[in-house]
């Protein structure tokens, strides 16, 4: 299990995403054998597994690939234009952002420090939750190669 090197304060952003990346670096040492997370359901105390529900594999894969960005960054803006541009959906958001009223971006210029708390807050809440999931998915895995043995 990789332990945390840096010193940062208990609630920083820094501190949260250094223990979701080690989270998921731990998780990768672990689970050796990814497809056998495959039809595996994410348990939920108290509730029975939903249909349609993503198995443990699906969530192995996400979590590593957000990793990726946690610890090497976004792609610089002119790339991630790029690979957004063929998507149908991202037309029809810059048609409607193109349509809005410049009163909403003098608006939300007025309150950036309230739009970056509601962001940095979210984030932080994001990142604690799929640690919390690198977390099970690394428990359940050890639990499923223990059965095997």
């Amino acid at each position: 299990m990789q332990v945390l090197t840096k010193r940062y304060p208990k609630n920083c952003l820094l501190t949260v995403m250094d223990r979701y990346s080690a989270a998921v670096h731990n998780m990768e040492q672990v689970v050796m054998l990814p497809s056998l997370l495959r039809d595996v359901q994410l348990s939920v105390p108290g509730r029975q597994p939903r249909a349609g529900a993503p198995d443990l594999y699906t969530y192995f894969t996400m979590l590593k690939a957000i990793c990726v960005d946690v610890d090497h960054g976004l792609l610089p803006r002119e790339e991630w234009q790029v690979k957004m541009a063929g998507s149908e959906a991202n037309e029809a958001e810059n048609e409607a952002a193109e349509t809005e009223e410049p009163e909403d971006e003098v608006l939300g210029q007025l309150d950036l420090e309230a739009q970056f708390h509601l962001h940095f807050s979210s984030l932080h809440h994001i990142l604690t939750h799929l640690t919390l999931k690198a977390e099970e998915v690394t428990r359940t895995y050890q639990e499923i190669t223990r059965q095997a043995m």
